[in-house]
């Protein structure tokens, strides 16, 4: 019996605003680190997209079987099989990238993982690289909208260390790495797009 897809219907719907703010900053790029993959829907949506790009998958082992199937139902030349990778872990990949892209991670994770997340995965930057996050965050301590406070709520129910992110705690931890914020995009349904480049 074949083993049914992960699916994220959030992935579904962000996928294509998503795109359009990233086609134009990979255009020139040749590869992706993709940190929490997840489903694996993004990485094959992205990757047929752009068929320019080597994108890499990676999240903890026990996703690797959804993405997997993700991957192998897409049949893509620029899709690798996913890498284990927990960001609080010092098992990272030894080969550089041009860009490091991450969606609805950090307000999953830990404070203390998002500290280790963005102290190490810029080390993985080629010169100009790109770290690119999206997701909700906050801004001056404050909720952007009622929508993201429930969400907020809603995730400390799941797990208290879960959290919607300041965004300028979030961007003083990527400076003290060498990277430079270059835009903030705003997205549909009150998320962002925080794009910065290695120095």
């Amino acid at each position: 019996m074949q083993t049914q897809k992960p699916y994220s219907a959030s992935c579904d719907q962000n996928r294509e605003p998503i795109f359009n703010v990233i086609q134009p900053l990979l255009e020139n790029k040749t590869n992706v680190l993709e940190i929490g993959s997840g489903t694996g829907q993004h990485a094959v949506y992205f990757a047929q997209k752009m068929p320019h790009l080597i994108w890499q998958s990676s999240d903890q082992i026990g996703y690797h079987k959804g993405i997997n199937l993700w991957l192998n139902d897409a049949s893509l030349d620029n899709t690798p099989p996913p890498i284990p990778l927990d960001v609080s872990n010092n098992q990272w990949p030894e080969h550089h990238f041009d860009v490091i892209f991450s969606a609805n991670a950090v307000h999953i994770m830990s404070w203390q993982n998002v500290i280790d997340f963005i102290e190490s995965a810029p080390k993985l930057l080629h010169q100009n690289g790109l770290f690119i996050l999206y997701g909700p965050f906050n801004y001056a301590g404050k909720y952007t909208s009622d929508s993201n406070q429930q969400f907020d709520q809603w995730l400390k129910q799941q797990n208290p260390q879960s959290a919607i992110r300041d965004f300028e705690a979030v961007n003083e931890l990527a400076e003290q790495q060498g990277l430079k914020l270059l835009n903030d995009y705003p997205m549909p349904a009150n998320n962002r797009i925080l794009c910065w480049q290695k120095i």
